[in-house]
């Protein structure tokens, strides 16, 4: 609970930063950079381990911090403040630091990014229709992620931000299991 108020000060305090200089280019540049950096914390563990561990001083993690920025090359900015992040002891973070500030430049952006589960996989021309009618609807970009769970019998299961949609045959059995249980 406390490494996501972290995250999200920082990541809010960065996107002021992106704000203030009045350009959409440059907060999608920071957001890009800080993927770039919360994937090569993803491909190695080992990483995320070295900057959790305390026996790790901060200038051992501050040099890791270094050549690991000196090969991905992010803008000055973010370069900088993968340094104050080490030098505060927060490199850890940085995976949910940038999940927050993702989610504050998809609010920015008027982007709503959700998921949707279906018994089968859909074809692209389906895909392409529901998310048009999300758009629709929402007067927003939608952004989908479709997974495949036959366990869900049919129908789909949305989810967008913190609603959920359960249009599928699995919760409708349920419903009605509930209901010859109470008698109705």
């Amino acid at each position: 609970m406390t490494g996501n108020i972290v995250a999200r000060r920082y990541a809010k305090a960065l996107f002021t930063v992106a704000q203030a200089q009045s350009d959409k280019a440059v907060m999608a540049q920071y957001g890009d950079d800080l993927a770039r950096l919360a994937g090569v914390l993803e491909n190695a563990p080992e990483l995320t381990r070295i900057f959790r561990n305390p026996i790790f001083g901060v200038e051992e993690k501050r040099g890791v911090i270094v050549k690991i920025l000196d090969k991905v090359a992010p803008c000055a900015m973010v370069r900088n403040f993968c340094l104050l992040l080490a030098d505060k002891n927060r490199l850890a973070f940085l995976p949910e630091i940038n999940a927050s500030y993702g989610m504050l430049l998809d609010a920015a952006q008027g982007v709503l990014r959700g998921k949707l589960v279906t018994a089968v996989k859909l074809s692209d021309g389906v895909q392409k229709n529901v998310v048009d009618k999300l758009q629709k609807e929402s007067g927003q970009k939608v952004v989908l992620d479709y997974e495949v769970d036959q366990d869900i019998i049919g129908g789909l299961m949305l989810k967008i931000g913190d609603k959920v949609l359960d249009a599928s045959i699995r919760a409708q059995l349920q419903i009605l299991k509930e209901n010859i249980k109470r008698g109705e």
